[in-house]
């Protein structure tokens, strides 16, 4: 570790960070009995997210009434409690006390797919369990993760280093060369482009029939490589029974001749895991904005109603 990181300004993010690990000492039951109130007392707070939230359930799920919306709100919040107390839990827990909670299916797919040599992309999307889930990733192959460098050194530090030590390895977030260069070395890496992109190459693909600025490139990198393109989908499971990660089946002709319609194509299956576990997914993401100004402002003061 660098003695910079020592320095007074970065006291209180070390105590942050001691305070997660005697908060990752916590028995699994006890992180989702404390995990729901935590997130209930953030549900109560004058947060912009939590308005966020609710205009995505209204966006996406029309055909609920307002009173069910609401109740799914709180859900959601109780997910993200439970979530936050989750990130001690999946970078420090040891792998015999995780292995208890996880319950894996498709592992032969991955192997399969590795067998190729050509790369493996594990196409994810942004559930509250996140953190758990690429922790879970690391029982069945070394995988490489996205990550965006944070401006605190000492939270970069402890981000790469839980994530690494138990086989995963970073990839700044906009170095496509080396997303490439990991796929044509067979590597493993994990994948999420679900959420709202503007920057080269976005497009406007729909989700829940909504278009949205979204990233194209999991098609462009398949066909770049010849990596094989694995949905790989994560839910927490009711009370304390654990989790579980299911690796799907190889997309079937993928990548296509249309980036829109290959991400249009994963985008379905997005909105069939949600309805599976809708408070889980990530509704605080302001999802749906557009590449041109003349895009409605779904969360703006007069943001027009979905018909």
């Amino acid at each position: 570790m660098p003695l910079r990181l020592a320095a007074p300004r970065y006291w209180l993010t070390w105590a942050g960070l001691g305070l997660l690990r005697v908060l990752a000492l916590l028995p699994f039951g006890a992180i989702v009995r404390l995990g729901r109130p935590l997130g209930a007392l953030l549900r109560r707070l004058p947060l912009r997210f939590v308005g966020t939230a609710r205009r995505n359930l209204e966006l996406c799920l029309p055909e609920l009434s307002e009173r069910e919306r609401e109740k799914l709100l709180n859900e959601h919040f109780a997910s993200l409690g439970i979530a936050m107390l989750e990130i001690p839990f999946a970078w420090w827990s040891s792998p015999a006390r995780l292995e208890k909670l996880l319950h894996f299916e498709g592992i032969e797919h991955l192997r399969a797919a590795q067998a190729r040599g050509q790369g493996v992309i594990l196409l994810t999307a942004h559930f509250t369990s996140m953190e758990m889930a690429g922790r879970a990733l690391l029982f069945v192959a070394p995988v490489g993760f996205l990550y965006r460098e944070t401006k605190n050194e000492v939270l970069a530090y402890a981000l790469k280093r839980f994530r690494v030590g138990y086989g995963g390895h970073p990839i700044p977030k906009d170095d496509i060369r080396a997303f490439v260069s990991a796929l044509r070395r067979n590597e493993c890496v994990w994948y999420a482009p679900d959420q709202s992109y503007r920057k080269k190459g976005a497009q406007m693909v729909p989700l829940f029939g909504i278009p949205a600025a979204t990233n194209t490139l999991t098609s462009r990198l398949a066909r770049m490589t010849g990596a094989t393109v694995l949905p790989y989908f994560f839910h927490r499971l009711p009370g304390t029974q654990g989790y579980r990660a299911v690796i799907h089946p190889p997309l079937e002709n993928f990548p296509s001749d249309c980036a829109a319609q290959d991400t249009e194509r994963f985008n379905h299956m997005i909105e069939a895991q949600v309805r599976r576990a809708p408070e889980q997914y990530l509704w605080i993401h302001r999802r749906f904005k557009g590449l041109t100004n003349d895009y409605p402002d779904y969360y703006g003061r007069q943001a027009p109603r979905r018909a």
